[in-house]
């Protein structure tokens, strides 16, 4: 028998891993309470883009608050299940590293669940071009609230990936955003029997497993829903939205082309009440 370990999972195919998976991620992830959700776009209705915007979860929540939203996803998969989710929402496959919108374009970026596998230099540098001045960049993760024992003993099946905010420190010492704002909201998740799996299945550490392992870890997690959860009434899963914002730091006023007026490059920017003018160009 060889004494050789296999290799870890790396961080680029977990980050691929989520197409395979899309409807699973659809029905078993939670989504975000009202309260964070205003407090990520930071009241009045805004010209809002969603970065690594998955299926749709926060998206559908900042439409039905009023907001004009655009949306990006890397992955196709992810995107065709936000687009039957959200249809009225312009979207495109796009990285956040390279975002197909114009200088100063947006009031409001965010970013949920996702900040954490992006190139956080190159992202928060075109992050900056597209915000307008004195928009923000909003940044959400939900996490369980393993402070409860019987969570904590989900989270030692589950994994602990969704509890790790730090990636939110590339922010914090960005010199290219102001001071980062914290708030963080309670809310609960309501799972059945066939959900949690799709909470289970839907992780890069479950999708990027041998079969055979996450069959095992999935059966465990069967057994622990037969513990404690409530039968034909399911369960209540207590989460935490961890959330961020930072504005983006005043710059240079655009270059002007021999006249008074800054040059336009690309298609003109919508507030989202002109059917005619795109924020983003899908050409």
């Amino acid at each position: 028998m060889s004494d050789e370990q296999p290799e870890p999972t790396a961080p680029a195919d977990r980050a691929r891993s989520f197409g395979s998976v899309a409807e699973a991620y659809d029905r078993g992830r939670p989504t975000y309470p009202a309260e964070a959700v205003a407090w990520l776009a930071g009241g009045g209705a805004k010209v809002v883009l969603e970065l690594g915007a998955g299926t749709g979860k926060l998206t559908r929540a900042l439409v039905d608050q009023g907001h004009a939203v655009f949306a990006t996803e890397p992955d196709e998969a992810m995107l065709e299940v936000l687009r039957e989710r959200v249809p009225e929402v312009s979207a495109k496959v796009a990285t956040a590293e390279d975002v197909p919108a114009n200088d100063r374009s947006v009031d409001v970026v965010v970013v949920a669940q996702a900040f954490h596998w992006f190139d956080h230099e190159a992202a928060l540098t075109e992050i900056a071009r597209i915000l307008k001045p004195g928009g923000h960049l909003a940044l959400v993760w939900n996490s369980r609230d393993e402070r409860i024992p019987w969570v904590r003993r989900m989270g030692d099946i589950l994994g602990r990936e969704d509890l790790d905010t730090s990636s939110a420190e590339h922010l914090v010492h960005s010199e290219l955003f102001g001071f980062v704002e914290e708030a963080s909201f309670k809310h609960w998740q309501e799972v059945n029997r066939e959900t949690i799996l799709d909470l289970a299945r839907s992780r890069s550490s479950f999708a990027t497993m041998a079969a055979d392992e996450r069959e095992e870890r999935l059966g465990r997690l069967l057994a622990f829903y037969d513990d404690y959860g409530r039968g034909m009434d399911g369960m209540r899963i207590p989460y935490v939205a961890r959330c961020y914002r930072a504005v983006v730091v005043d710059r240079d006023e655009p270059t002007t082309s021999g006249g008074d007026e800054p040059s336009q490059q690309g298609p003109v920017v919508s507030d989202g009440t002109d059917t005619d003018m795109l924020l983003i160009d899908f050409r």
